[in-house]
């Protein structure tokens, strides 16, 4: 059944990068040649650069995906906030299984927010982000929370 779960996961989070790559490609076409490409913590562009700038995150967003399906074939070569013995092994790797693709959901998300509000702000300077950048780390902080105390629990 774990496997089933995981696997399903998996391919959402395979078809969060594959969305983010089409809504990507999709709205590259209508963006004017200068876009922004950084925003103070007012929500305010103070740096512009070239259109081309809209693929970094996802080129980064795939690497992520990369890296992490890599942290998830070998476990062992994570760093874990407690030692890894024969008794707790299964439910450290377990936790750590769950977290990895919970956090690349969450980063996905972050991402996709960030360029969606990249690409409205390009055409209208008094848009807003449709998720607050607070709102997105304080769900990664709860989550980092949430997955030290399973850790603790499951020493």
């Amino acid at each position: 059944m774990e496997n089933i779960i995981f696997t399903a996961f998996d391919i959402f989070n395979f078809g969060l990068v594959v969305f983010f790559w089409w809504f990507t490609l999709k709205h590259y076409k209508t963006l004017p040649k200068r876009i922004p490409v950084h925003f103070d913590f007012d929500g305010k562009a103070d740096n512009f650069g070239s259109k081309i700038y809209s693929f970094v995150t996802p080129v980064i967003g795939t690497a992520l995906f990369c890296f992490f399906v890599y942290a998830l074939r070998h476990p062992e070569t994570a760093n874990f906030p407690v030692e890894i013995t024969e008794n707790n092994r299964y439910a450290q790797f377990l936790i750590m299984e769950v977290f990895i693709r919970w956090l690349f959901v969450l980063i996905m998300l972050i991402f996709m927010n960030s360029q969606d509000y990249m690409f409205r702000y390009s055409f209208d300077e008094n848009v807003k982000p449709k998720v607050p950048l607070s709102t997105a780390i304080l769900s990664v902080i709860g989550s980092l929370i949430v997955v030290f105390i399973f850790v603790a629990i499951f020493k």
